[in-house]
């Protein structure tokens, strides 16, 4: 890794000798309202097809050729408070630009609700992020400063601890202790500030190279990603990455490598740490960062209009494990354990997963599926025999349709399946729960949040949105079912024959809205919790109710941000 990042050095020492008009400046993932509208555009066949978005974040300077990536739309170049986009100096070899300011608030009134929102923390109350920065480029060389700041007050809720036994404790415990995943940040308010969206680049279309804090999303899906998305804060990386599709004869590629590092959290899965008796919970975890390393890889076919198929495969393992060229770069690594002797050398983590997206430009209409695994089979005849060993999956499907006569307007249906839990394979065999690890004790997160779905190990997600679009404008409602990790209250069936899952029904309002240099967006959320925390406040086992009626929890999540284009 030090070699790299002195490689890396060198070369960015001498691009003052060289120059270039490519625009290496990126679309954060999640930035409100402009992540989702370049893909709305590409429904309509408005922007190059063969963008596959299943790898971001986006670089519509070079993809789309945009001038200004903020300012998509042009509404802005007569309608402004202040002039915006990049200004060229050097005879056209630099450009200057001051990236957008974005003020982005969350409110939660019972217990944790939500995700995909970076650098926030999983909280109760009031929490705050703000974010801002520069970008310069000269030549191929580009530096994009972006730091986020994160305020969250924190306050107390009603945890798993509140209402269960030693025994389900226990069983917490044996689930947690293999994920830094912690249910709440400490006992006070919290505030961090990090590196954010920033990165430095050399960038020579259409592929670029350079170091990265910026949070990354991996394959086709909108509301999770099984590998990577911005759920948790972004981590360091060192990137080669396409910045457009590469086009061949036989079609065209997109690609991207990382090398990373991953940090924990020193809070412990809850704030109770031991058993009424002082019995200690807590296993200690290795105090190491660790190396994460990855490859995406597509292919849009040429012969089949609108179809990407993609790869991804990613080790995660303590650096202190990590010692050859081989295990810094084990893309190569055998799937099958038969060929491995039945093992990894070293504990490590691994995930991979196959991926598909078929857009029609004229049905204006995209399907997706992400399919992945958690752990590897033991040969061909082991998978063929049980393909959904550690399975799991991503489907969704998105419609434009017109909205009257106004060509300018649309109704946008969504709809999109998350499935993490086990299958009832592991009756037969245990997968374990995707994201968590015995060997890598932090399993796959950073600073302490899943660095794939946000749903989590075990989660299962049904989403539905209908919203009306218009340019950057997007009104809407969106309808979801989350059920809590099944993987781990499957195991409380073994205490008093409990297996009541918990499983929240939301239903929200949704809206982006831009005026001027201004994008508002905002979210108003009402959350049905059943069997919250899986207690068993008034169970009565013999009863054939599914839902226990006073286990029932209601908690309104909002969101409200402002972002101002300069």
């Amino acid at each position: 890794m030090k070699k790299i990042f002195f490689i890396l050095s060198m070369a960015l020492a001498f691009t003052g000798l060289l120059k270039s008009k490519v625009n290496a400046q990126s679309v954060p993932v999640g930035t409100p309202a402009l992540d989702d509208y370049y893909r709305r555009m590409q429904l309509l066949g408005k922007v190059d097809s063969n963008v596959s978005f299943t790898i971001r974040p986006l670089f519509p300077g070079v993809a789309f050729k945009r001038h200004n990536v903020y300012d998509p739309d042009t509404t802005l170049k007569n309608d402004n408070w202040t002039p915006t986009g990049p200004v060229s100096f050097a005879n056209g070899a630099g450009s200057f630009q001051i990236l957008p300011f974005s003020w982005q608030q969350q409110f939660n009134s019972d217990h944790p609700y939500g995700w995909n929102d970076g650098a926030m923390i999983p909280a109760k109350g009031y929490q705050t992020m703000v974010s801002g920065g520069i970008f310069v480029k000269y030549g191929p060389l580009s530096i994009q400063f972006r730091p986020e700041f994160v305020y969250a007050g924190n306050p107390p809720f009603n945890g798993f601890a509140s209402g269960h036994s030693d025994k389900e404790l226990i069983k917490y415990y044996a689930f947690y202790n293999y994920i830094d995943n912690p249910e709440r940040f400490g006992n006070k308010a919290y505030s961090k500030a990090f590196l954010g969206q920033s990165s430095i680049r050399l960038t020579f279309d259409p592929v670029s190279i350079g170091l990265s804090n910026e949070n990354l999303w991996w394959g086709p899906g909108i509301r999770n990603s099984l590998i990577l998305g911005n759920n948790a804060p972004g981590f360091k990386h060192f990137t080669i990455n396409t910045v457009r599709p590469i086009n061949t004869p036989v079609g065209s590629f997109e690609f991207q490598v990382i090398a990373a590092r991953l940090d924990a959290t020193n809070f412990p899965p809850l704030l109770t740490t031991t058993t009424s008796t002082g019995a200690n919970l807590v296993r200690a975890k290795t105090n190491d960062w660790r190396y994460y390393t990855g490859v995406n890889i597509n292919y849009h076919i040429k012969w089949v209009e609108g179809l990407t198929l993609g790869l991804t495969r990613t080790f995660d393992a303590y650096h202190k494990d990590i010692n050859t060229l081989s295990e810094y770069v084990p893309f190569f690594f055998p799937y099958q354990k038969q060929s491995t002797n039945d093992g990894d050398p070293i504990p490590r983590d691994q995930l991979t997963s196959l991926y598909a997206r078929w857009l029609f430009t004229k049905a204006q209409a995209e399907v997706y599926f992400e399919y992945g695994l958690n752990d590897n089979s033991y040969n061909f005849r082991d998978f063929i025999g049980s393909p959904d060993h550690s399975r799991a999956y991503i489907f969704g499907l998105r419609k434009m349709l017109p909205f009257g006569t106004h060509a300018d307007q649309h109704i946008l249906l969504s709809g999109e399946i998350t499935q993490l839990s086990q299958t009832v394979d592991r009756l037969v065999r245990g997968a374990g729960g995707w994201y968590v690890h015995s060997g890598v004790k932090q399993g796959q997160t950073n600073k302490g949040q899943v660095i794939g779905a946000g749903t989590g190990s075990g989660g299962n997600l049904q989403s539905m949105d209908v919203s009306w679009v218009s340019g950057l404008k997007k009104l809407g409602v969106r309808l979801e079912r989350y059920e809590h990790n099944a993987d781990f209250s499957a195991s409380l069936a073994d205490i008093n024959g409990n297996s009541r899952k918990w499983v929240d029904f939301a239903f929200a309002l949704q809206g982006e809205w831009n005026y001027k240099n201004l994008i508002f967006n905002a979210t108003i959320e009402e959350v049905k919790s059943l069997n919250y925390e899986w207690f068993l406040k008034d169970y009565d086992p013999s009863s054939q109710q599914y839902y226990i009626p006073h286990n029932t929890v209601y908690n309104l999540h909002a969101i409200i941000g402002a972002t101002y284009r300069f």
